[in-house]
């Protein structure tokens, strides 16, 4: 079949990848100049199969009232007069029943689990070299009540077939060493030792180069501005540059364009359960001696991921719920060095930190939406939260297994919305 795939991020160009693979004929569109260039372009680095405890569950309501009309709170929720905003985060609250927060961690950690063996499998296959560590994730924790949910949570885990270990707080500085100017606050953590960290903009590009050598035709420099319907079926999509618009047309549609997804959806009659999370993070140039953390770090009470990227620190987290805002917050920049200085009081810098932000597609259960459309031949491979990174691979091999008319491996549920 020819497939149009919308979105060349980690989700679209993993996509495009598998199905090509597939044997398909394979087109990806996207509105920037290179692959991975928006919100895969400066992300945590992790890829946090420990991460599947969803923000929705029973624990995080008393935490957002206490972040209320803090500017530099973990997740920072600007009320807009927006019905997406108010409409997810009704959502939100449903999804926070302890019943639905097991059954959304059992279907994070399946297709995680299953991403990051495809992801292992394909670094081989084609020798990716993308300042890669495979040391795992450590969690610390630095309140009582925050590390004994996160020893439930680890439990529970566990039952899924995820190797995620509580540990003292020697053994944390035993399993990154770099903590041991904040041992004073440090409770406790627990640590994953078959995660991994790495530069997602750099898998992107250099997938993407394998991608178009095996055959798939990228078009960069055109933004999506309608999807066009024909009875139960897609008739084509309307793109443009900045020169002229044209009709795209193929046998299948591969829906890819993270938190833009559901403004294309909506004109279609799907309301599409995803509302933008912004991201922040800062990139950090590191002296030769600069006392940085090998083992990547996952900061749980602020919501901050550490992880080591070659010469460089990438230090990431938080959400802001604005809309499509894209603006860099200098109090939020702030909060994130400030922890870093906390965390790790005798690192040393190599320059200034790079601050980026980006809008992390989030479904008000953390499961993103794979799968087939009411439209026959539109799928969705979006909605990934978080967790983008971490389940790219393995969402695209299964989509791939689906359009090409296969049972996707994963224990996940798959949409037809």
């Amino acid at each position: 079949m020819r497939v149009l795939v919308l979105g060349a991020g980690v989700v679209g160009t993993a996509s495009a990848w598998y199905l090509a693979k597939a044997g398909h004929e394979v087109t990806v569109v996207d509105r920037q100049p290179v692959a991975g260039n928006e919100t895969s372009f400066a992300n945590g680095g992790q890829i946090s199969v420990s991460h599947a405890e969803p923000w929705a569950n029973p624990h995080v309501l008393p935490r957002v009232i206490k972040w209320l009309g803090r500017e530099d709170a973990p997740l920072l929720w600007r009320w807009r007069a927006d019905p997406a905003q108010l409409g997810w985060g009704l959502r939100f609250l449903a999804e926070c029943l302890p019943g639905r927060t097991r059954r959304n961690i059992a279907a994070i950690v399946a297709l995680a689990l299953y991403s990051r063996g495809c992801l292992q499998d394909l670094r081989k296959e084609l020798a990716l070299d993308y300042d890669q560590l495979e040391r795992g994730i450590l969690h610390i924790y630095t309140d009582h009540e925050e590390f004994g949910r996160a020893v439930q949570a680890a439990r529970l885990m566990r039952e899924f077939g995820l190797d995620r270990d509580t540990v003292d707080v020697d053994q944390c500085l035993k399993i990154e060493p770099a903590l041991a100017g904040a041992r004073s606050l440090l409770i406790g953590g627990d640590y994953t030792q078959s995660d991994e960290s790495g530069d997602a903009h750099q898998f992107t590009r250099q997938l993407a180069a394998h991608a178009q050598a095996a055959g798939v035709d990228f078009r960069y420099g055109l933004t999506v501005d309608r999807i066009a319907p024909a009875g139960g079926q897609i008739a084509g999509v309307l793109v443009r540059s900045e020169r002229s618009s044209e009709l795209l047309t193929a046998d299948a549609y591969v829906l890819a364009l993270g938190s833009y997804s559901p403004l294309l959806l909506k004109p279609l009659g799907i309301g599409l359960p995803v509302y933008p999370a912004k991201g922040y993070s800062a990139t950090l140039p590191l002296a030769d001696d600069a006392q940085a953390p090998m083992v990547s770090i996952t900061d749980d009470e602020h919501k901050i991921v550490f992880s080591r990227l070659g010469k460089r620190l990438r230090i990431a987290g938080t959400a802001e719920f604005n809309g499509y805002n894209l603006e860099l917050n200098p109090v939020r920049c702030a909060a994130l060095m400030k922890r870093t200085r906390q965390l790790f009081p005798e690192l040393k810098a190599d320059g200034e930190p790079v601050f980026w932000t980006g809008l992390r597609p989030a479904t008000p259960s953390n499961v993103p939406c794979i799968g087939r459309s009411r439209y026959g031949n539109l799928w969705l491979n979006t909605g990934h939260g978080t967790l983008g990174w971490t389940m790219a691979c393995g969402s695209a091999a299964a989509l791939a297994d689906l359009i090409s008319g296969r049972r996707a491996e994963p224990d996940f549920p798959f949409i037809r919305c």
